[in-house]
């Protein structure tokens, strides 16, 4: 019998609340005190152990209920008692078995492949196709509603060898997202500057608002309006020459089909969580490039373990270009819940080459911030 051929026996689940070290407003949304998320643990019949983290946002993909109640009663009955060597077998039932529920879909791909890959020792960018890069450049989101606290972080940053920021805008007034342009680009002139509305502008006064903040010259302005306004999307793209990505508006390949006849973006962001696992990601990125467009690596408010997934697929993923946002675990967490550091020094993000993700979270840090938790019979 081969060792994939091992049978899934266990399927736990922990329902986290991380407490995070500042407020954070995004647009169509703000995170105080902190950010809630699902941690999925399977365990072959030979002691072999892999995680996934299902890291939701209400306001954008989903609810950590949501999240929860998918992998618990509806994903669970597919995947116990299947052999590990079923992945895809396995991801195609829990796609038909809930509809929406990307996270959930992204955290059991994540733990399959984190399953596989230390059973056979090979990392999980070696299951996706092999490796391309062996560091991700790091961009790390401005976001706090007190711009003396960015400033700190800006501080920070800088001594720590970041050089990528992106600044989300759109949560205030137009005069707060100039000023900030202003002081960025006067005091931190060695920053590489972003700008990323998720979705914080009216239709009717959208392209007003971004070409001024396109006179700034940032590397691209994202999601200005609200995901389903392709029309006003298309022309804000039509008249700017700064080049715009679509997030909430690609979520997987089937949007980006839409995006990419319509005109609407110039790249897009590239997410496990809303593409519903590592694979629907890297094939969003690939038909991006097939059809001209860039793609980077963006994130949820996640832990390092879903930084982890990310990295491995970004990793495979030629056509992720733009770089990485997995700063959460450094930068926004009070505590990650890896039982080591995850990999981002120098300002950038080192792909690891362990077995399975190359690093796992400790049992301890899941047990003391879980709300509750679903254990296998």
């Amino acid at each position: 019998m081969s060792d994939l051929d091992q049978i899934i026996t266990d399927y736990d689940l922990w329902y986290l609340n991380l407490p995070v070290v500042s407020s954070r407003d995004h647009g169509i949304g703000r995170v105080d005190g902190s950010c809630e998320l699902i941690i999925l643990r399977l365990r072959a019949e030979g002691g072999a152990e892999g995680f996934g983290e299902a890291s939701p946002w209400s306001v954008f993909t989903g609810s950590p209920e949501a999240s929860y109640a998918a992998l618990d009663r509806y994903i669970r009955p597919h995947v116990v008692s299947r052999r590990v060597s079923d992945r895809a077998s396995i991801m195609a039932d829990a796609l038909k078995a809930v509809a929406h529920c990307t996270e959930a879909k992204a955290a059991l791909e994540t733990a399959l492949f984190d399953l596989e890959g230390r059973i056979t020792s090979r990392p999980v960018h070696s299951l996706l196709g092999g490796k391309h890069r062996d560091t991700i450049p790091l961009s790390v989101s401005l976001a706090d509603p007190d711009w003396s606290k960015d400033r700190a972080l800006l501080d920070r940053l800088h001594d720590e060898g970041v050089r990528i920021v992106k600044l989300k805008t759109g949560f205030g007034e137009q005069a707060f997202d100039l000023m900030r342009l202003e002081e960025l680009r006067q005091d931190f002139p060695e920053f590489s500057v972003r700008v990323d509305y998720n979705q914080g502008l009216a239709s009717e006064t959208a392209l007003e608002h971004v070409r001024e903040v396109a006179e700034f010259r940032p590397d691209f302005i994202e999601q200005p309006v609200v995901h389903w306004d392709y029309e006003t999307m298309a022309e804000i793209r039509e008249a700017i020459d700064v080049p715009l990505l679509a997030d909430e508006s690609v979520f997987g390949p089937e949007d980006l089909a839409r995006a990419s006849r319509e005109g609407i973006c110039d790249g897009v962001s590239v997410k496990i969580m809303k593409s519903g696992g590592l694979s629907r990601a890297k094939e969003t990125a690939e038909q991006a490039a097939r059809n001209g467009l860039t793609a980077y690596g963006g994130d949820m408010f996640e832990a390092g373990l879903a930084h982890l997934a990310g990295t491995h697929m970004i990793a495979a993923t030629a056509e992720i270009t733009l770089g990485c946002e997995f700063y959460q675990a450094r930068y926004f967490l009070h505590e990650d819940i890896l039982e080591e550091a995850f990999p981002c020094d120098g300002g950038v993000v080192t792909v690891p080459d362990g077995p399975g993700l190359g690093a796992r979270p400790s049992i301890d840090k899941l047990n003391h911030y879980s709300r509750s938790e679903a254990r296998a019979a």
